[in-house]
């Protein structure tokens, strides 16, 4: 593993235990959770150091203290009495104190030029379970965990194969926090490959513990609405994205993945596409791709039709729609944006609070409010009805980021008809399309295989052709290009 951190105050371990006791202490400031243990083996006087907090007493008693005392007259160092597989012999006290740090405890004896590391991490797992953000009907309906062995224990179990590689970093200098690069090593590209691995190794911050980190010093574009890194909390969808050729990036103490490069249609794919028949996957996905525009666009579509095109509502609707603006104070936009507004702060309070109370907030909060309002007359009813089906098809999107994006991208496009009409909506559609169209991850074209245009990308788009016709991966079917940012170098951040 790399990490960053500068050795020139090392200090080399003496052949007094005490004394280095003592040094320990000094460097890691008489913290209180720093426990020690005394012990003497062939006659020689020695301790044990480790950190209530991270360490695993009964590992220490097992796999250290008891093997020590049951050889204590043989002739055998300390290597062939300790029996753990990870056991390091380290002369630099700041070495100590990193493996300290990591639940490691150290064993120092007087007359030794060294001492002993021995891993025994208090490992606080959890069961793996479905992920609330990304649920299926049908498949696996298990999730990462916060531990980062264990999810590369469920990556490992699953692609039972000799290319998979894991790349561990250390990143962040004052969380020290581990870093995971798993791919396919004859399948990834390495051009993409090596561009990862430099920005990963040009990181230099002093926290990093979880993927929004990450994601924010490796994306090329950090003021996109657009994320370009994909997050997912189940091992089944890494898996497919790594026999894709895509690279995995995992953090301890998270349980989500983060996948690169990826492209827009990513986001609007879920297991169940593959889980399910052809027809029906290729349905729902479709369904996703209509509730995006559907969300982006249904205000801006009313604020315009009622601001500059009421002529193209048919005659059935034209009373209705006039009948439900009667009286009401404010212009379409500034209703638009008290009801948008409003089902934000609603839908925010409702995941803060606990699971029961957030749910009957969000039910009798947008009840109340939305009869409230139009009772009142500052609201109409069509508006109310316009905002409820936006909020619905924002939330079909399987992927919380790509939601948020749309319901941002709803602001811009309101402010443009309400100053334009349809034009206004057209040019902000094609601004987006433009800044799709030029945007990339990861030196990958983002809006592919549309932009370029790439045929046999276009059988897993926007509908799900069978899996038999399917012979190619998906990122061999993407042109590799370097961004400008990245061949003028990476910022160091």
């Amino acid at each position: 593993m790399k990490n960053h951190r500068s050795n020139k105050n090392s200090k080399p371990v003496t052949m007094n235990a005490v004394e280095n006791l003592h040094v320990i202490q000094s460097i890691l400031h008489g913290t209180s959770d720093l426990k020690t243990r005394t012990i003497t083996y062939q006659k020689s006087s020695g301790v044990i150091i480790y950190l209530e907090s991270i360490a695993d007493t009964e590992k220490i008693q097992q796999s250290v203290i008891e093997p020590l005392n049951r050889a204590i007259d043989d002739k055998g160092t300390v290597e062939t009495v300790i029996t753990n597989t990870e056991l390091s012999f380290i002369e630099e006290l700041h070495e100590g104190v990193g493996k300290l740090l990591t639940g490691s405890c150290l064993l120092s004896f007087d007359g030794m030029c060294g001492m002993y590391a021995v891993n025994v991490t208090n490992q606080l797992t959890r069961t793996p379970e479905e992920p609330t953000n990304e649920k299926v009907v049908r498949g696996s309906h298990e999730g990462f965990v916060d531990s980062l062995t264990q999810n590369l224990g469920l990556i490992r179990k699953r692609l039972e194969n000799k290319n998979l590689v894991v790349k561990q970093y250390v990143i962040g200098q004052s969380t020290n926090t581990k870093v995971a690069l798993v791919y396919m090593d004859d399948l990834v590209n390495k051009e993409v490959l090596s561009e990862i691995f430099r920005r990963i190794e040009s990181i230099s911050a002093d926290m990093g513990f979880s993927p929004g980190y990450l994601e924010e010093f490796m994306e090329d574009k950090t003021f996109s609405p657009f994320p370009q890194m994909l997050p997912t909390e189940r091992p089944d969808r890494t898996m497919a994205h790594l026999l894709d050729g895509r690279v995995a990036v995992l953090s301890e103490g998270t349980a989500t993945a983060l996948i690169l490069p990826v492209t827009f249609l990513s986001f609007f794919q879920s297991p169940d596409d593959f889980n399910s028949r052809v027809l029906s996957g290729s349905f729902f996905r479709l369904l996703r791709m209509v509730s995006f525009l559907v969300a982006m666009t249904l205000p801006a579509v009313y604020i315009a039709i009622i601001g500059f095109h009421f002529e193209i509502l048919p005659n059935e609707l034209i009373l209705p729609v006039k009948a439900s603006l009667e009286g009401i104070p404010f212009p379409p936009i500034i209703e638009a944006f008290v009801m948008v507004f409003t089902i934000e702060l609603i839908r925010e309070a409702g995941v803060r609070l606990p699971t029961p109370i957030g749910q009957t907030i969000g039910i009798v909060g947008g009840l109340v409010i939305g009869d409230a309002v139009v009772s009142a007359g500052f609201i109409s009813n069509v508006m109310v009805i316009v905002i409820a089906l936006t909020a619905v098809a924002s939330f079909t999107v399987p992927t919380y980021e790509m939601g948020a994006s749309i319901r941002i991208l709803t602001f811009p496009l309101m402010i443009a008809a309400s100053l334009l009409g349809f034009l206004g909506i057209v040019m902000g559609l094609m601004v987006i399309l433009l800044h799709l169209c030029k945007l990339e991850s990861i030196g990958t074209p983002y809006f592919a295989p549309f932009a370029p245009l790439n045929l046999s990308g276009l059988k897993d788009a926007v509908i799900r052709f069978p899996l038999w016709k399917m012979n190619n991966r998906a990122m061999d079917a993407l042109p590799q290009k370097r961004s400008q940012r990245n061949t003028k170098g990476w910022k160091n951040k």
